[in-house]
């Protein structure tokens, strides 16, 4: 039987590389997106491990609902993503600041 602890440690170090992601890589916005799905799977990490260790079903099922969201926020990102990239042909971050107030 794995510990609680091991769990939220692992959970713990890939919200770090996601969030690490995000501050160090601001120009492809491809890893920035993977980057908020690494943040979503460590805190669904968090979820089953706690439903888990206390014998719950509802974090397991919440996280479906989590996945389901995800789903659909990455496909309306990289469906943005292609379109941005039609118009601009770039993907970089800091040169798409047409909208910048």
């Amino acid at each position: 039987m794995i510990p609680l602890s091991h769990f939220l440690i692992v959970s713990a170090l890939l919200f770090s590389i996601s969030v690490a992601g995000i501050f160090l890589n601001r120009k492809n916005m491809i890893i920035l997106l993977m980057c908020i799905e690494l943040m979503l799977l460590a805190v669904n990490l968090n979820f089953i491990a706690f439903s888990h260790y206390l014998g719950d079903m509802a974090g397991q099922v919440f996280v479906f609902f989590i996945l389901t969201v995800a789903a659909a926020e990455a496909a309306i990102g990289l469906a943005i993503l292609v379109t941005v990239f039609r118009n601009r042909h770039t993907i970089n971050v800091q040169e798409l600041d047409e909208m910048k107030g």
